[in-house]
């Protein structure tokens, strides 16, 4: 069975922070983005997106984060990946995410 887990999140003026998880797939990725949306129509202008437990991200999940970025982009809002490990770096700049996000 497998059990849902929560999308940690952390707001502070015009800044969310989303604590991504430890698998992005299609529901984490999915919970992840309504999350993000909920942020900006709230009002943030930068959005977080903390890697720091994520050992896996599979090609749906990185499609939803497209998405992420493209939405927060027609917004004027700005998206910044931290805790990225080295190989998620290697798998954003090989599909070229890394073109539409800052990595910290």
């Amino acid at each position: 069975m497998i059990t849902e887990r929560e999308i940690q999140i952390q707001s502070e003026g015009k800044k969310a922070v989303v604590y991504a998880g430890d698998y992005i797939n299609k529901l984490s990725g999915e919970k992840i983005e309504r999350e993000c949306r909920e942020k900006i129509e709230a009002g943030a202008k930068t959005l977080v997106v903390n890697f720091s437990e994520t050992e896996i991200v599979n090609s749906i999940g990185v499609s939803i984060l497209l998405g992420v970025i493209d939405n927060a982009s027609g917004a004027g809002a700005k998206v910044i990946f931290s805790d990225v490990k080295d190989e998620t770096v290697e798998l954003f700049e090989m599909l070229g995410v890394t073109n539409h996000v800052s990595i910290a």
